[in-house]
């Protein structure tokens, strides 16, 4: 079972995703920490933003190197309560990220074992610790609900 910290920052992420739902989006949310402090928060937007990045994870990051002024953001943390697509791993590995937390396994478009394992890709540049299922129950049912109520 992973540490305290990692289901204490995965409950905020997963407040974040139900912000999310409540814009209609895809209910994920991510943070950002470095060390104790969370240095960026995010959900899911692309719909209300009319951007196709807007990604939890993506937001989440942009709001960190902006806080941090730079954009590469080794020693930090990123938990999301879906595993991440190659898009948000992409940026994840570009950023230095060096760990990377989530809930659900997503077996459409996870990035981190389930469709491709792009932190394990030996061509690609950079490692990344990756953690997954914190939180995985409640990650899951609120996705589960979300999609149940649009059918």
């Amino acid at each position: 079972m992973n540490s305290s910290p990692d289901v204490r920052f995965m409950r905020r992420a997963l407040e974040l995703a139900q912000r999310a739902a409540l814009d209609n989006e895809v209910p994920v949310g991510a943070l950002l920490v470095m060390g104790p402090e969370v240095i960026g928060e995010g959900w899911n937007q692309p719909i209300s933003g009319h951007d196709p990045t807007a990604h939890a994870e993506i937001v989440a990051l942009r709001e960190g190197a902006r806080q941090l002024r730079n954009y590469r953001l080794a020693g930090a943390t990123l938990y999301v309560t879906l595993e991440p697509c190659a898009m948000c791993m992409g940026a994840a590995l570009n950023a230095r990220v060096s760990r990377v937390v989530f809930g659900a396994w997503d077996q459409k478009a996870g990035a981190c074992g389930s469709v491709i394992d792009l932190p394990r890709e030996p061509k690609l540049a950079g490692r990344i610790d990756v953690y997954g299922g914190v939180c995985s129950e409640e990650s899951a049912a609120l996705l589960r609900k979300f999609f149940e109520a649009r059918r």
